[in-house]
């Protein structure tokens, strides 16, 4: 920015604003000390008759549901990406071909946990990337209790036995699979390279 130079008539003001100016220095200011408010007191309303309460005037429109755990689709989707951009979306569209393929249908928990383990490590070993693993859906359990049951053990606990070791050693990336490889009920497993 270019600075502009004082004309003759704003040279002329500006003299006549110094000389009629006053110094502040000498003038003291007293010490003020901070004056509080008083408290206030809140005003309590006056109580209301009983005539005016009607019932359910103050409950939320929905109920809110009780979801007390997450499901395995939403944990996955808030965990971070670590492979391939690229080859993470094609394997979401169901673009990409798995290598093997793990049925756990109809498994123990205990069997299903030693087939797993058993799959995952001899596919690693023979090079495979990307296998699939059905765990379904689960059904529904037709106790109804105080305690909500997840639906679908196997749906719930592949996700935490991929996280543990040995497994978590060779995998590299869960999601859920495509619908036409089973949707919700099937896991897409990417594995790390194989050295």
């Amino acid at each position: 920015m270019k600075r502009r130079n004082l004309s003759a008539e704003d040279i002329d003001l500006w003299q006549k604003v110094i000389e009629t100016a006053e110094r502040l220095e000498h003038i003291r200011r007293p010490v003020v000390e901070e004056i509080m408010p008083p408290q206030v007191q809140p005003k309590i309303p006056a109580k209301r008759p009983f005539d005016e309460f009607t019932i359910g005037s103050r409950t939320p429109s929905k109920p809110s549901l009780h979801n007390l755990k997450s499901s395995p689709a939403q944990r996955m989707a808030l965990a971070p990406l670590r492979m391939d951009e690229k080859a993470y979306r094609r394997m979401k569209r169901g673009k990409l071909r798995p290598d093997g393929k793990l049925d756990l249908h109809g498994m123990r928990v205990d069997a299903a946990h030693s087939a797993l383990t058993r799959f995952i490590l001899s596919s690693h070993a023979s090079g495979k990337r990307l296998i699939l693993v059905i765990t379904g859906k689960g059904k529904k359990s037709d106790e109804s209790g105080p305690i909500p049951v997840p639906r679908g053990v196997l749906r719930h606990q592949v996700p935490q036995w991929l996280a543990l070791a040995p497994l978590s050693a060779v995998v590299l990336q869960v999601t859920p699979a495509h619908i036409s490889h089973g949707g919700e009920g099937a896991y897409y497993i990417y594995l790390r390279k194989s050295r």
